[in-house]
């Protein structure tokens, strides 16, 4: 038996409870995972709440990342005993996750553990330090060096942005952090941001084309904040978009594509390519500080989860937060 969080959903709400569940009572997959720690991302938030419809199915285990031990594997790319990581495919939407004790997955979805990392370092990164490193990645195959000017990170408190702020800060770029939350000013500080910017500013309606202030952006909000960060952005420069915290909808001009140069660069983790994340996890585990897991991450248990879901959706959340499904 194995402690496991669970979605249900009764009458349209969504409910979670921690259950006790059997190993058979696991989906079908090659590799079993004693997990050792998930992380709580906005997606996960919304999940856990029914904010959003991200659950596609009940009951659910939730958690869209997770790090652990192979337990038993049927595939030859992993044996008993092996560290490893999961972020995306679908994991805790379609198919459950990481808020147990214990997963069962395709051989497929799991990266191994790269060296430097364990389960603890791995998610404090999570999926949003995946996804902060691909936009980074991004935003350098677009030609945006340190040299080019500065660069914009929107949502900069939460967990993609913080990860973000930081690995552009190590590769010495100018970081300016928006954030709505003027108390995180000395933490994103110490992260590496040189200047910020209210999240109120950036929700003003932007003009087709603003004054240009970005060599390139990493945008985690989308609606009216990326419409004004496009409009904002220097000739030649490069967008590289995330998530739609403020919203999906993004109602802007072809002016910033056409009369500037600009480029908005899409960045998925989910689907993303085993060789393209693996090689994101490498710089990862290369080039984080050690310091950066004690700055970014507090870990919580199982029952906390619930509490922690509602904060993260209201915008309440700094930092990382691991989920400890053994405590």
């Amino acid at each position: 038996m194995f402690n496991a969080l669970l979605l249900d959903q009764t009458d349209g709400k969504t409910t979670a409870a921690i259950r006790q569940l059997e190993v058979a009572d696991l989906p079908v997959g090659e590799v079993l995972v004693d997990i050792a720690y998930s992380s709580l991302n906005y997606k996960d938030g919304l999940a856990v709440t029914g904010t959003g419809k991200i659950i596609r199915s009940f009951p659910m285990v939730p958690g869209i990342d997770f790090a652990g031990t192979v337990v038993e594997s049927a595939s030859d790319r992993f044996q008993p005993g092996d560290a490893v990581i999961l972020t995306g495919w679908g994991v805790g939407e379609r198919f459950w996750g990481g808020y147990a004790q214990k997963a069962r997955v395709k051989a497929d979805w799991l990266v191994a553990m790269p060296a430097g990392l364990d389960a603890h370092k791995a998610m404090t990164i999570g999926t949003a330090g995946l996804t902060a490193m691909l936009c980074v990645m991004t935003l350098e195959e677009a030609g945006v060096q340190p040299s080019s000017g500065k660069v914009l990170v929107t949502g900069a408190a939460g967990g993609v942005g913080s990860v973000a702020v930081q690995l552009l800060a190590q590769r010495g770029y100018h970081v300016v952090a928006v954030t709505g939350r003027p108390e995180t000013h000395e933490f994103l500080g110490k992260l590496g941001a040189k200047e910020f910017i209210a999240r109120e500013t950036m929700l003003q309606p932007a003009r087709p084309l603003e004054s240009q202030c970005w060599a390139g952006a990493v945008d985690v909000a989308g609606g009216s904040i990326l419409a004004r960060v496009l409009a904002e952005m220097d000739y030649g420069g490069a967008v590289a978009a995330c998530g739609l915290a403020n919203s999906h909808e993004l109602h802007t001009t072809v002016m910033p594509f056409i009369l500037r140069n600009v480029s908005l660069r899409g960045v998925d983790s989910v689907s993303c390519p085993l060789s393209r994340r693996t090689q994101a996890w490498e710089h990862l585990a290369a080039e984080l500080p050690e310091s950066a897991y004690a700055d970014l991450g507090k870990v919580i248990a199982l029952a906390d989860v619930p509490q922690a879901a509602r904060d993260i959706v209201a915008g309440k959340v700094q930092g990382r937060i691991l989920v400890d499904p053994n405590l």
